[in-house]
Formats: C-alpha cells, structure tokens, sequence
C-alpha cells in the first residue's frame, strides 16, 4: 500500500476506535458489535453496530479500504473512464431512540483511480425531529470553526453544497438542517490530508454535547410517531440519492454494512400535514428554505 493510502486508512481505522468509545459511554447500556468483511475484489472493512441500547436505538461506525474496477455505470456518474480504483473512508450514522434528539450522520473517504487522479469527499448533516435552535446553532458552528482553522473559504461552499446535497426533490424538503458536503477535493494530497484530519477529529465535538443537552427530555406516543415518519424521510433520501449508497451497490459491497445506515423502524403515514403553529410545523417550514444558522 503506498503511503498516502496507509496514512488515510490508519486516520479512519483511529477515528473508528476513538468514536465508538465515547459513544459507548454516551449511551451507557450496550456496546458495539463488529463484523469484519472482506471484498471479492480485494480488500473489505470493519462494521460497528450498536443496537438497542440507552440512547441509541440504532448506530453504526464504519470502516473500508477496498479496490477493484469502475463499472461503465460508476465510472460514468464519476466523470471517469472504467478503470481499477482504490477507496477508503470512515462512515457514520447514529439513529437515537428519542425523537428529541436529532439523527446525525457523517462520513469522510479518500478515492484514487488507477489513471492518477485522487481526491477526498465527505461531509456531515443533522437530521432533527423537533428543533433546538441552540442545538443547531452549535452544530454549524463547530464544522465552521474547524473549517476556518484550514481556510476560512471552505464552510460557506461546504455548507450550501450540503444544503443542496441532502435535498429531496420529490418532497421539496431538506434531509435535515444541513451542515457541510464536499467532493472532488484535489491537489496536493500532503496539503489537503490536514483538513480531513481535522474533520474528523470535530465528528463528536459537533454532536455530543447536543446528545448530552437532550438524552433527558421528555416525550411521548405522539413524538415518537412524528420521529417515525420522518425517518422515512432519511430512509427515502439513502435509498434514492446517497451516493455512497449507491457506490457500495455498484462496487458489490457488503450489503449489511452499506444499508446500516437505515433506522430500524419508521413509517409512512398518508399525506402527513403538521398542525400550524406547531413544532412539527416549524420544522418542516426550517427544511423548506434553508437557514443560515452561523452568521459571518
């Protein structure tokens, strides 16, 4: 493996086991559980699940470094000839069992394709059922300091890319509150690798303490059907949109790992529509027209 390789598999290999650590202590009643696999055409990866535990209902933390070949398809939807690849990265996706707290979802990956040409990708977003501007807030925050701390520029790109990304265009509604999306990051791999690095280590500063804010609200049946109907929202997106789910579908992949980030359970009620002047109308008023939650 040569060394820009080693040094972006052992950065998502540590950040996998520092992260599932703290969130072990954060939920306080179960563990993770791993399943190492391996990739028919070289390589595989580490899946981490935590299930039904103190506060997360659902979670996963996962790693990969794989190779193989760019389909005609995958290889057409990266604006590439088909060709051998190499892709590594860190995914996560922690779905809690309170409606109160948001679902939060991140993931950073560093790709190189047998012609030269290599890039990093990744981003993170909050998927709130009920909003905390507070909460919010802090999220944003967080990614834009520790973008600024590489270059001041990236945030506000990083952040209406995200806005964008993460937009269902069937419901005219955003996944969730946003936060920051990149792909195509290219150039000096010893120049860009700081950034990543950094990112990741803001994974949990950006999420924990909201966790921390919210494990102890209280709710009932009627928030915990509203979560359910709108984790359908999430499960839509993934299943449509997500191009990393669609990037481990077309490069064979292991099918429990790449679907773990689906909630456990969810609904589609009919032709849901919240009550003006409700918090679940507020919500879906937020993800009809982005907010700047951080100004300059």
């Amino acid at each position: 493996m040569n060394p820009r390789r080693t040094r972006a598999v052992t950065l998502f290999e540590s950040l996998q086991k520092s992260i599932c650590s703290r969130l072990e202590e954060l939920d306080g009643e179960t563990t993770f559980h791993e399943d190492s696999w391996t990739l028919a055409s070289g390589g595989g990866g580490r899946t981490r699940v935590i299930q039904n535990g103190g506060v997360f209902e659902k979670g996963g933390v996962n790693t990969s470094a794989v190779h193989g070949t760019l389909t005609g398809v995958l290889a057409e939807r990266l604006k590439t000839r088909p060709q051998s690849f190499f892709a590594t990265g860190i995914s996560l996706v922690l779905h809690p069992k309170s409606p109160m707290i948001p679902t939060f979802h991140a993931n950073f990956r560093y790709l190189e394709l047998e012609d030269g040409d290599s890039w990093f990708g990744g981003g993170a977003d909050l998927t709130p059922y009920y909003l905390v501007e507070e909460d919010a807030v802090h999220f944003h925050l967080t990614w834009k300091e520790s973008c600024d701390r590489h270059d001041p520029s990236l945030y506000p790109k990083f952040k209406s890319a995200c806005d964008r990304y993460f937009f269902l265009p069937h419901r005219q509604e955003a996944r969730g509150i946003g936060g920051i999306f990149f792909d195509y990051i290219k150039g000096d791999f010893d120049r860009q690798f700081p950034l990543i690095e950094n990112l990741g280590h803001s994974i949990l500063e950006s999420y924990e303490p909201i966790v921390k804010r919210r494990k102890k609200d209280r709710w009932e049946d009627r928030e915990r059907e509203w979560q359910l109907v709108r984790r359908g929202r999430y499960v839509e997106f993934n299943l449509l949109y997500d191009r990393g789910t669609l990037f481990g579908i077309e490069t064979q992949g292991r099918a429990e790992s790449i679907l773990m980030s689906l909630p456990p359970l969810v609904r589609w009620e009919y032709d849901v529509h919240p009550e003006p002047g409700s918090r679940e109308h507020d919500l879906v008023e937020v993800l009809r027209s982005p907010r700047d939650w951080v100004r300059p």
